[in-house]
C-alpha cells in the first residue's frame, strides 16, 4: 500500500523520538519539507496524498541521516540565525540563537569598520554588515573552507563588496585599527567536551574547544584588541554562561574600560564588552 505524506511524518517521528531527538514530530515535518519542496502550507493541506516512491526514499535517508544526530542544518543546508537564512555546512559552525545577543549587543555601538574574529559562515559579521549598509568589515578564519561558506553568505546578501575574508590565525593577518572587533571563538573545555550533545561530533572541532581550558582563545583576542582598536572602539566577544569574569579579569588587564558582562535572552551572561582608550 502506497503511504500518504501523512504515514511519512508519523513514521518518522517515531523513528526520530527512538533515536532521543526532542521534538520529533516537528522536526518530521520540517525534514518532509525539506525534501519534498513543499512549503508547510502545502504539505498541511496535502498530507492525505500519496508519497511518491523517490520521495519516500529521500524521507527515509534524510530521517537516517538526522537519527545518526547530524544537525538539522546539515541535512536541510541552512540555519535562521537574527534576520536571515545562512548557508551552513559541516565545515562551519551552526549559528546558535544566544549568539545572536553579540549581534544585538554591537548594534547598540557606534562603529562603521568591524572585524570578526574567526567567522565561520559569516553569520555575525553578515548580520552586522546588512543592518549598518555604510559600514564595512573583515572576517578572519583558520579555514578557507569556512570563509568559502561565508563568501556565499555574503553573496546570497549582496554584501560581498562590503566585506574581505582572509586566513588568518586570529590577528596574524590583519591590519589596521577597527572601531569594533567581535569574535565567538572556540570557549568549551576540553574536559566538557564528553558531556555535549551528539550533534556537536558533526561540527569542526577547532570551532569548538581550545583543547584545553576553554579560555586560550579570550587570551590571544584581549592580548591583541590594543593594536587593532581605533581609540574609543570596542571589542566584544560571546562566552559561555560561567566565563564572564575571567574574561572581563583579561579584558581589564588588557587595558580594556567600561567592561561589562551581558545576558542573553534567557538571561544568562553571555558576551563580555570592553572599550579601547580615547
Amino acid at each position: 500500500m502506497t503511504p500518504t505524506l501523512a504515514d511519512l511524518v508519523r513514521d518518522a517521528a517515531a523513528r526520530l523520538e527512538t533515536a532521543g531527538i526532542v521534538g520529533a514530530q516537528r522536526e518530521a515535518r520540517l525534514l518532509l519539507v525539506h525534501v519534498s519542496g513543499l512549503s508547510a502550507a502545502r504539505l498541511s493541506a496535502e498530507m492525505g496524498e500519496a508519497a511518491a516512491q523517490d520521495l519516500v526514499r529521500r524521507m527515509d535517508g534524510a530521517v537516517a541521516r538526522r537519527c545518526a544526530r547530524e544537525p538539522m542544518s546539515h541535512i536541510t543546508g541552512t540555519r535562521l540565525f537574527y534576520k536571515h537564512e545562512f548557508k551552513v555546512t559541516a565545515d562551519v559552525l551552526d549559528p546558535r540563537p544566544e549568539t545572536e545577543a553579540l549581534v544585538m549587543a554591537a548594534l547598540t555601538r557606534s562603529w562603521g569598520y568591524v572585524l570578526d574574529l574567526g567567522t565561520g559562515s559569516g553569520a555575525v559579521l553578515l548580520s552586522l554588515l546588512a543592518e549598518r549598509v555604510e559600514a564595512r568589515g573583515i572576517g578572519t578564519d583558520l579555514s578557507p573552507a569556512a570563509l568559502g561558506v561565508a563568501l556565499s553568505n555574503a553573496a546570497a546578501l549582496g554584501i560581498e563588496t562590503r566585506c574581505d575574508l582572509v586566513v588568518s590565525n586570529w590577528f596574524s593577518a590583519t591590519s589596521g585599527r577597527f572601531d569594533l572587533i567581535v569574535s565567538n571563538p572556540p570557549y568549551i573545555a576540553e574536559d566538557e567536551m564528553l558531556g555535549l550533545a551528539p550533534e556537536l561530533s558533526h561540527e569542526p572541532r577547532i570551532a569548538l574547544t581550545d583543547g584545553a581550558d576553554g579560555l586560550s582563545a579570550y587570551r590571544a583576542i584581549c592580548a591583541g584588541a590594543g593594536a587593532h582598536l581605533a581609540p574609543g572602539g570596542w571589542l566584544m566577544v560571546e562566552i559561555s554562561h560561567l566565563q564572564g569574569p575571567a574574561v572581563a579579569a583579561l579584558m581589564q588587564v588588557a587595558g580594556l574600560t567600561d567592561i561589562r558582562i551581558l545576558p542573553d535572552l534567557d538571561g544568562r551572561d553571555r558576551v563580555v564588552e570592553g572599550r579601547a582608550g580615547a
